[in-house]
């Protein structure tokens, strides 16, 4: 039986100078023509890009015909941090579409955002199925398959015909079929498929014709990136400082970007820590020749000791 390759140092992690660890995963980068630029371990081999997946979905409840626009269309393809604009955005959603917040079949949750979690736990506020990251995606879900008259229980069922619609929506932007159908956390299907097929995704978003779903969902995060993280949020941050650049992170450190000009790269760092993203995320992009001043606010990831800075997370390639 063979035994899989180790995935290369993407990151380590530096105390007082000295090296306590390593975060090691599998990384592409593609050219403008779409051709494999720089390959890091495997990565052709199937992933669960988790969150990543997203546009894809966010694409598949517009061909489904549910007309979403704006921060609507934003927020469908977001990871949102729950601030109070996101969950008041979500009530807007579900009661222009005559749903009710208990028809969500996504876990009830906290807010992602720490800051926002201490003030909204401050408040006497509970866990919540609107406050949960995925409640936006999972309202467009919901409004579609009730547009379309599909079963609204069943939403969530891999046979079910607007899950099945996503899938397509997902091979056709990967350039593969996809692996394997998992649960994501938020109960979603999850369709695995490799880094590459990742990267020529949001390579295939961006350089999709105006007003096709594609087009539409890139477009719409691009405009109200805040909508699909948070104030204080990564994807925000790069989405707002580099023109015309489209990113996603995923769970256990998955981050696909796409530049207006085709180029692209997806990541999944091995051990799932998400401290790794921002370096590695940050290198990559630098090997591209992207130049921003949001790259040094992405890369730096300090260590602590007794409340003072003694070391940094650093990018190995």
């Amino acid at each position: 039986m063979s035994v899989p390759a180790i995935p290369p140092v993407l990151a380590e992690v530096v105390r007082s100078g000295f090296v306590e660890g390593r975060h090691r995963g599998n990384l592409v980068v593609l050219d403008a023509d779409g051709a494999v630029e720089l390959a890091l371990g495997e990565v052709t081999t199937p992933v669960f890009p988790r969150s990543s997946n997203k546009p894809m979905q966010a694409a598949g409840v517009l061909l489904a015909g549910l007309d979403l626009t704006g921060e609507r269309l934003a927020l469908a393809a977001a990871s949102h941090s729950g601030e109070v604009f996101h969950r008041d955005l979500v009530q807007k959603m579900l009661e222009e579409n005559g749903l009710m917040a208990d028809q969500l079949q996504c876990p009830p949750d906290l807010p992602l955002d720490m800051a926002e979690k201490e003030t909204y736990l401050a408040s006497g506020a509970v866990r919540d199925r609107v406050a949960m990251n995925c409640s936006g995606k999972h309202t467009a879900m919901l409004a579609a398959a009730a547009l379309r008259a599909w079963p609204l229980d069943s939403y969530l069922d891999p046979d079910h015909p607007l899950q099945q619609l996503i899938r397509g929506v997902v091979e056709e932007a990967a350039g593969e079929r996809v692996a394997a159908v998992g649960t994501d956390g938020c109960g979603a299907p999850l369709m695995a498929i490799s880094l590459t097929g990742l990267a020529r995704a949001y390579r295939s978003f961006v350089l999709a014709a105006p007003g096709t779903a594609e087009r539409r969902v890139a477009d719409a995060m691009r405009a109200h990136p805040e909508y699909v993280a948070g104030t204080r949020r990564a994807d925000t941050w790069l989405m707002r400082e580099v023109p015309g650049a489209l990113s996603k992170m995923g769970a256990e450190a998955v981050q696909a970007v796409a530049l207006p000009d085709g180029r692209s790269l997806a990541f999944k760092v091995e051990d799932g820590a998400a401290r790794a993203l921002g370096p590695v995320l940050a290198r990559a992009l630098t090997l591209m020749g992207v130049e921003s001043p949001v790259l040094d606010r992405l890369g730096r990831t300090p260590l602590l000791g007794a409340g003072r800075e003694v070391g940094e997370i650093r990018p190995a390639f």
